[in-house]
């Protein structure tokens, strides 16, 4: 198994996960639920909202979960109801916030295209840090002592 493809089964398919988006000068994180398929990273959310005031500013957007920071590109989708592959993975893992949120008039679906992903972890009480760059396709691990 290569870096990206250990990366890709670590991180799994869906979890809830703090979103962080910035424009003029002003930083906003709010836990969404996402899910994660053909290499991105999926939310839903209400267009009127700050963070898609934010995004249409400014795309560059982090996740993080645990020990994972994801920083990337964000897109305004469309309605989840035209988007069935978001519909489903959302139905498999978000059950009820598909219930909720997905029929309203402007909720629209983000997709955060990942840039880098860097990741802590421990190995005999020594931290590193793991990165994998997008851009390149590059892995590294760094101690961090």
């Amino acid at each position: 198994m290569d870096e990206f493809e250990r990366l890709w089964a670590d991180i799994g398919t869906h979890s809830v996960m703090v979103l962080s988006t910035c424009a003029d000068n002003r930083v906003t994180s709010r836990s969404m639920s996402v899910v994660i398929y053909g290499g991105r990273f999926y939310c839903q959310t209400n267009r009127n909202y700050l963070k898609c005031r934010q995004i249409e500013n400014n795309p560059n957007v982090s996740l993080c979960r645990g020990n994972f920071t994801v920083e990337g590109i964000c897109s305004i989708k469309g309605r989840p109801c035209d988007m069935p592959d978001f519909i489903r993975a959302m139905e498999k893992a978000f059950p009820d916030a598909v219930k909720r949120w997905s029929g309203i008039e402007d909720e629209v679906v983000l997709e955060i295209t990942p840039v880098c992903v860097m990741s802590w972890i421990y190995e005999n009480d020594v931290p590193y840090i793991e990165s994998w760059n997008f851009k390149s396709w590059g892995y590294s691990r760094n101690r961090q002592l």
